[in-house]
This record gives C-alpha cells, structure tokens and sequence, in this order.
C-alpha cells in the first residue's frame, strides 16, 4: 500500500483562507495555491497508507474531547534568522491549539513524533522567498486582524503534485462534519496596501 504524507490543521475560514492565500501568492511564494491557509496542529508527516483509519479513530476521540474556541490573528511575526518564515500571530486560541496538537501527536496515538521546533501555533504567510519579499509581507500584514470561532479541525492528505488535499473535517464533540458544510462567521480586517 506504500506511506502517505499527512497533516492536520485548523482551516482558516473564509474570507481569510482566500485572502491569506492570495497575499502569499502575491508575495511570490510558489507554494500558496498548494497549500490551504492554515495553524498547523501536526506537521507533514509520512505514514503507512494502511494506518489511515487509525489515524481518523485517534483525530475522532481528540475532537470528541475538544470545545469550540475563539481565534484571533494579529499582526505578524517571523521566525527568521532560524527559519525563513514569516507569518500572521494567533493572539487568542495558541493555548488552545497547543492542547490539540499535543494530543494529535500523543505517544500513544499512531502519529507520535517529536517536533523539530517548539510548537508555535501561527499562519505561515511567506515561506522560502526572498529576503525582500518576506520583509515586505511582515510590514503589508502587520496591521491584519481576523477572528472566529474555531470549531474543530482537519487531516489533509499531500499529493504527488505537492499540493495538499483535506480527506475529513473532525468537529468538536466528537461529529464529523461535512466538507460541504458551511463554516461559521468569521471577521477580520486586512490594511490598505
């Protein structure tokens, strides 16, 4: 059956998703398209094909055991000299997603693993571009705001062609929920270029 590359994030609602998206297309980062905007809960992670229904059974009692929570973005941050990245803060819900993550990776669970930095939850905005480029998406976003209520998460799938797919959204209180099914309202400011 071979290994599959996964991950699982919190989606960043609409219109945000889109508009994150765009900006970091914008910025020149070739991976904007392929990748959903997102606050990562695990990062890319090979497994076996034939661990995939584990894995949906293990994210099922992490989401029956979360609760819906407020997020909050603001501003932006970098974790360059360390790593060439630049990003938009989550300012309210990081204790959240710091629960959720160290429970999608429990050591007892069939995604363990360590992480090769400390966990910070945020939104990765610019990645691998020019130097330039990443100082003028931490100045054009520095004054981005967006909030909602974040209410469960989802495990994506990499494809052969780089570009990240969602299999299975997983609600809070243990409900799968519909891709179809509409995301709750979201607010958010984006500054004037």
């Amino acid at each position: 059956m071979g290994t599959v590359t996964i991950g699982v994030s919190i989606a960043v609602p609409e219109p945000h998703g889109s508009l994150l998206q765009e900006r970091r297309a914008g910025f020149g980062d070739p991976a904007a398209y392929g990748i959903p905007t997102h606050v990562t809960l695990l990062p890319p992670t090979e497994v076996d094909a034939s661990a995939l229904p584990a894995v949906e059974a293990h994210l099922l009692s992490v989401a029956a055991a979360g609760r819906p929570f407020p997020m909050r973005l603001s501003g932006t941050g970098t974790f360059r000299p360390l790593s060439p990245v630049v990003y938009v803060q989550v300012v309210a819900g990081g204790s959240a997603c710091s629960w959720l993550q160290e429970r999608v990776r429990d050591a007892s669970g069939p995604m363990a693993r360590e992480l090769q930095f400390p966990y910070h939850p945020h939104v990765t905005v610019a990645h691998g571009i020019s130097e330039e480029a990443m100082d003028r998406a931490y100045e054009e976003l520095s004054e981005y705001e967006a909030e909602w209520p974040c209410t469960g998460f989802a495990l994506y799938e990499q494809g052969a062609d780089g570009v990240w797919r969602k299999l299975r959204d997983f609600a809070f209180g243990g409900t799968v929920v519909p891709p179809q099914a509409s995301a709750p309202a979201a607010r958010g400011t984006l500054p004037a270029r």
